[in-house]
């Protein structure tokens, strides 16, 4: 396995070392990207609650943005929404965006390799065939040995670039559909909060101008 590993050359380095990032980051993300601790499906009403109950103080309203992810949005929203509806509307939207940014983190770095992955092998396959080339220029076809160096390193940098490209692409888009479904929760749970909170004060309102 090793002398296969370096008929392929020094590409073989750079491939590998792109492996063990594209590695490192798809075990990172499905870690950090989990559904459950980033929007709790138990804190929408537990919010609703506090607010219902006019706890949302400026304590609790620090404790919920430290809370999570979806937590931190509600807070924004929370802390801006005697402001008015569009205001806490846009602070709600404001925090979603700065929480989306750091639900891709890394996420491009991802898709670079499954991009790059296989240029590189192509790359190694081109670096394979001149050396190919050149051994049939000095020494003719007779010597197959002779021309098996450039053959071997043009067939495996082409594998490794793919083996490596295939599941760095395969696990990039799981893990975009991932963050796209956990910002389509924050989303709704917001606009729920939002709805509530407006729809409340709008029926207040009304009871006491009645």
């Amino acid at each position: 396995m090793l002398s296969i590993f370096l008929s392929g050359g020094i590409l073989m380095w750079i491939i590998l070392a792109a492996s063990i990032i594209a590695l490192t980051i798809i075990i990172e993300r499905f870690w950090t990207l989990r559904p459950l601790r980033i929007a709790p499906r138990d804190l929408l009403p537990k919010v609703w609650a506090m607010v219902k109950a006019n706890k949302h103080d400026t304590k609790a309203i620090k404790a919920l943005k430290q809370d999570s992810q979806l937590g931190y949005v509600l807070a924004a929203g929370l802390a801006n929404a005697k402001h008015g509806r569009e205001v806490m509307k846009d602070s709600m939207d404001e925090a979603t965006n700065h929480v989306q940014h750091l639900l891709e983190k890394y996420l491009s770095t991802l898709g670079t390799i499954a991009a790059i992955a296989p240029l590189l092998g192509l790359l190694g396959t081109v670096l394979g065939m001149i050396e190919v080339f050149s051994v049939i220029v000095q020494q003719g076809t007779g010597d197959a040995s002779a021309l098996a160096g450039g053959i071997s390193q043009a067939l495996v940098t082409t594998a490794a670039g793919l083996s490596v490209a295939i599941p760095a692409l395969v696990f990039h888009r799981a893990l975009a559909r991932r963050v796209d479904e956990i910002l389509l929760v924050i989303d709704q749970d917001s606009t729920k909060l939002l709805d509530a909170m407006f729809s409340d004060k709008q029926v207040n309102g009304q009871e006491s101008a009645s």
